[in-house]
């Protein structure tokens, strides 16, 4: 089969993006960047796996490091897990590679998650900065086609001062995490100091705040005003607040969105079917995709993209540390929106006629639970384990 033809490059406001749309190409431009680092590499993954890509990644990172590279990775605790119990990461530590893993799983921040993805090559300078974030982890799963039933995800590679600008947050962010017993409250500070209020192309961040992560207060701004909405979030649970959001805008405009047929948690997709009845009165377009697992985060609001790590969902919107990069340009949005046409094409249109069809008393008994679990018991255990009670 003919690989895709490569993305165009756009410059917005001085800074280089492509996009990375399929499997293949992401794992190559990832071992790229690492292979053509000059002085610094500072990693940070959710999942990172002992598998091909892992050793892949594990190898150009030594590599890097034995010429001399300065290289930090920073993996999830919980995502790292069966990695770090076969001693996988042993080999990049003896090479010199600097390797922490954010809250190990057990203990009362458990349910606490670094979700965010980056890769960031010799940050130091604008010049030289490369940035590769988006969806996807360090598993094989991430970096195959849709006939292997691959996730569907999407990448971003970001070079210039963008990606110059992010050095500071993931220092304070290895800062924090290296602590023994690090305060939540200096991780949160860091989350709202680092996360840019003006700009064309601009950071926000998420994480454990008490309201909604800068990101998601970003996007409800810009939702309130929008006239032409696309979300494709492979797990979609949110708030009462943000499904007001898509409904008022369904309403006012045209909103779709895409969301995963297939995952690799049921009940993620019965809780994201949940919301369908309430989204369809107001206009809303709901598409399931096909082809295979979906795993993509991208919101679309007229000239406005996100892409990033972050689902749309409440454990995204309040709780995991989160990443995304906010580009203000029509003509990027213009070819996103050409690719969000495609991922429509291959999905199924849910009308009102087929939920009602498929959705007896039975299914929306689990429909229910499973948002019930992910919305609110999750939420308030997360919460009240990690804040305390409310004060009233």
């Amino acid at each position: 089969m003919d690989r895709p033809a490569p993305q165009p490059v756009f410059t917005v406001d001085g800074n280089r993006l492509r996009m990375l749309v399929n499997g293949p190409e992401r794992l190559e431009t990832l071992v790229a960047l690492i292979d053509e680092a000059q002085a610094t590499l500072r990693m940070l993954y959710y999942i990172y796996v002992d598998d091909r890509a892992g050793e892949a990644v594990r190898d150009a990172l030594i590599r890097a490091a034995m010429r001399g590279v300065r290289v930090s990775l920073i993996v999830d605790g919980l995502g790292s897990e069966h990695a770090e119990q076969r001693h996988f990461f042993d080999p990049m530590r003896d090479a010199g590679v600097t390797v922490c893993r954010f809250v190990p799983r057990w203990g009362r921040r458990y349910l606490l998650r670094n979700h965010q993805k980056l890769a960031l090559a010799d940050g130091e300078r604008a010049d030289t900065a490369r940035a590769i974030i988006g969806g996807f982890n360090v598993e094989d799963g991430y970096f195959g086609t849709p006939a292997e039933q691959a996730w569907r995800d999407l990448g971003l590679l970001v070079e210039g001062d963008a990606a110059h600008r992010i050095t500071g947050y993931f220092d304070s962010l290895s800062r924090w995490a290296k602590q023994p017993k690090p305060p939540l409250r200096s991780l949160r500070r860091a989350l709202k100091t680092w996360s840019e209020p003006q700009g064309t192309v601009r950071w926000l961040f998420g994480g454990p705040t008490r309201r909604l992560s800068p990101w998601a207060r970003a996007v409800k701004r810009d939702m309130e005003a929008g006239r032409e909405i696309g979300l494709i979030a492979a797990y979609f649970a949110p708030s009462p607040g943000m499904l007001k959001r898509l409904d008022r805008a369904g309403m006012r405009g045209r909103v779709r969105i895409v969301l995963a047929s297939k995952n690799d948690h049921g009940a993620a997709i019965w809780a994201s079917r949940f919301t369908y009845a309430g989204l369809l009165r107001k206009r809303v377009e709901i598409y399931e995709y096909q082809p295979t697992k979906l795993h993509t985060k991208l919101f679309l609001i007229d000239d406005v993209v996100y892409i990033g790590s972050a689902n749309y969902d409440v454990r995204s919107l309040f709780l995991n540390l989160e990443m995304m990069l906010r580009i203000d340009d029509a003509g990027f949005a213009a070819h996103v929106r050409d690719y969000f046409d495609g991922e429509v094409a291959d999905s199924e249109a849910i009308t009102p006629e087929l939920y009602a069809s498929r959705s007896g008393w039975w299914t929306r008994t689990k429909q229910a639970a499973a948002f019930f679990v992910m919305t609110v018991l999750d939420y308030n255990v997360t919460r009240r384990l990690n804040f305390g009670p409310e004060r009233r």
